[in-house]
């Protein structure tokens, strides 16, 4: 095991950004939504400012609460997601040098869990295409929490779920708002720089590196 991760008994990875490079995707479907569905008239860097939790609480820091109703939100959330996968499937592959982590991690009986704001439809597209779901104890998705980041319920319920403390489990995060989930649920975080720069994150001290991929932890 790698010498940064000695000592967790539980890996906790956020999924989008962090297991599969494919945020610029979910910002290109946004922006059409956004724009050629709804006319919100946001550019690239106004939609991923925006893009974070789930997509009922996207649309609504957008467009204000009320504007749409469960039902519409749902369904404009699932277009959404149906033009993301469309446009990634034929580029999906988990990020440099997670395979190797992943099978060195359960070798070692080192427990892992996905905590992410994605819904179920997007997480399965993802482990089933990849064939990596045995990996993973357990899977709390936007369906499974009240609060999303940075509130930290999604890792709290991932460590309880693995039976595990908080303080025992290390955040694989790309998203400064994961980061700070991870800080309030006591836990420390590696970043992958996909979508966000370093300077995104000067906020928070429980960062213990910044990697662009996998094979650079030592």
């Amino acid at each position: 095991m790698k010498k940064i991760l000695a000592g967790y008994k539980g890996f906790l990875f956020d999924l989008n950004g962090t297991m599969i490079d494919d945020m610029g995707y979910h910002v290109e479907a946004w922006t059409k939504v956004f724009n050629d569905d709804l006319d919100a008239n946001l550019d690239y860097d106004g939609v991923k400012k925006q893009m974070y939790g789930k997509n009922s609480e996207v649309l609504e820091r957008v467009f204000g609460q009320g504007r749409f109703t469960s039902e519409e939100m749902d369904r404009i959330g699932l277009e959404k997601e149906k033009a993301y996968q469309r446009a990634y499937l034929p580029a999906l592959r988990l990020i440099d040098g997670l395979p190797a982590l992943l099978q060195e991690a359960k070798d070692a009986g080192i427990k892992m869990a996905i905590g992410s704001a994605a819904i179920p439809f997007n997480i399965d597209f993802v482990l089933d295409n990849l064939s990596i779901r045995a990996y993973f104890d357990a899977i709390v998705s936007a369906d499974d929490v009240v609060m999303s980041k940075p509130n930290p319920e999604v890792y709290l319920q991932c460590a309880a779920l693995l039976g595990l403390a908080p303080a025992d489990c290390l955040v694989f995060e790309d998203a400064p708002k994961g980061v700070e989930a991870a800080a309030n649920a006591g836990m420390k975080a590696v970043v992958i720089l996909t979508l966000h720069q370093q300077q995104e994150f000067d906020a928070y001290d429980n960062v213990i590196a910044f990697v662009n991929n996998y094979t650079e932890l030592e």
